[in-house]
């Protein structure tokens, strides 16, 4: 018996992503089991930076006697950014009324002295950190989206209203914007540089008990998406044990020298000790386009992905809907493309398994999305396909992921 699409459970990684988290700085994601105007200068606004040791040079270790460790580091860190992490109240009073209190039988009842609730609002607090000294500021996009009200609050208590330049939803980043000058601004680390067992200093508000730092360890790098339990999202987390609660939420993770490697953004209710973070090669291109145009524009290819196994192999071929053969059982397969899109103009075809993109091996869909995401929309990109014994590469010029999907 033939098995539909949907019976076979397949977890489809997809090129389509869209979008929502809904509101409140407060939100928890609970899985599933299943520039501003352009200047003179024309470096991006917000660029990772971290103090390199030049191939020329020789490791630190051969040049500088042994010294003890430095007990004190993550309080070192901690007052090196603290002042940078800021808390934001977001404030949405377009909130309907109440149905019953339109009902005519709830008014027969009660007359002309029907009860009239307080102007109903819904309120929030998340965190989120400086990242220029004239006011510019990133967040959650669920921290502050659909807020009617931003109140950005410093570590020294002065007070600012907030105003969000843009959300993007696809990658969960807000850009906010405080009329502030010389205000101090984080550094930013590089992910690259990190690896798991490494330090990681998380600071924010949660629960709405301001700059509160926790510490731990880097778990793992590179969870997608999909494996955190938002598969909506297109972000390769970092995994800490760094404690992370309701309002850390678009605070900063920090490494051991006070530089930010990552977004608070998500925590798993189900379980203890783990937190995820986006990475901050991630939120610093996002924000870039955010406070330079107010919008985000994601390269999109349109086709629907599955990591191959002997098991999914097997499903596939039983599956008559799709209509794909494949003897394969390792590799990223491709089960749909998409019509009228970037995928079906250049010729990629539902059964071919992708195994490079842009001069780079894939071996997961996750590797997939994070080449496409790195791509220029309308510029080309080389796809080199195995479709069945040949192997051939396809370029293909990506669009913007359109509105529908986000």
């Amino acid at each position: 018996m033939a098995i539909a699409f949907k019976q076979i459970g397949l977890t489809v990684a997809t090129l389509i992503v869209g979008c929502g988290t809904g509101w409140a700085g407060h939100q928890v994601w609970t899985a599933q089991k299943s520039q501003p105007e352009d200047t003179a200068a024309t470096a991006p606004l917000v660029q990772p930076a971290l103090n390199r040791i030049e191939a020329n040079e020789s490791p630190a270790i051969a040049l500088v006697p042994p010294t003890q460790p430095n007990p004190n580091f993550i309080a070192d860190a901690v007052n090196r950014v603290g002042a940078s992490v800021v808390r934001i109240d977001a404030e949405n009073s377009n909130v309907e009324m109440p149905e019953a209190f339109e009902n005519p039988f709830f008014r027969r009842f009660f007359g002309d002295e029907v009860p009239i609730p307080p102007e109903p609002f819904q309120q929030g607090t998340g965190s989120g950190f400086i990242i220029s000294t004239d006011g510019r500021i990133i967040t959650n996009a669920h921290v502050v989206e659909g807020a009617t009200k931003v109140t950005v609050t410093l570590t020294d208590g002065r007070s600012f209203e907030g105003t969000v330049v843009g959300t993007d939803q696809v990658t969960d980043v807000a850009a906010v914007k405080i009329e502030a000058e010389s205000i101090p601004a984080v550094s930013f680390g590089r992910t690259e540089d990190l690896s798991p067992g490494q330090w990681a200093i998380a600071i924010g508000n949660p629960l709405g008990l301001d700059n509160t730092v926790t510490a731990g360890i880097i778990s793992a790098l590179g969870r997608s998406s999909s494996e955190v339990g938002i598969p909506d999202k297109r972000v390769q987390f970092i995994q800490t044990d760094a404690a992370i609660n309701p309002g850390n939420s678009g605070g900063p993770l920090l490494n051991d020298r006070g530089e930010v490697i990552g977004m608070n953004t998500a925590i798993r209710k189900d379980a203890q000790g783990l937190g995820f973070a986006i990475p901050v090669e991630t939120f610093t291109r996002i924000a870039n386009q955010l406070f330079e145009t107010g919008e985000v524009e994601h390269p999109y290819l349109g086709v629907q992905m599955v990591l191959l196994t002997p098991e999914m192999r097997d499903r596939i071929n039983e599956d008559e809907e799709l209509g794909v053969q494949v003897s394969a059982d390792v590799g990223v397969l491709i089960v749909r493309v998409m019509e009228d899109t970037p995928a079906q103009k250049g010729g990629l075809k539902a059964g071919d398994i992708i195994t490079q993109v842009n001069n780079t091996l894939v071996e997961t869909p996750a590797d997939v999305q994070a080449q496409v995401d790195a791509s220029a929309i309308g510029e080309p990109l080389d796809v080199e396909v195995t479709r069945g014994e040949a192997t051939q590469t396809i370029t293909l010029r990506p669009t913007a992921l359109p509105a529908q999907l986000q």
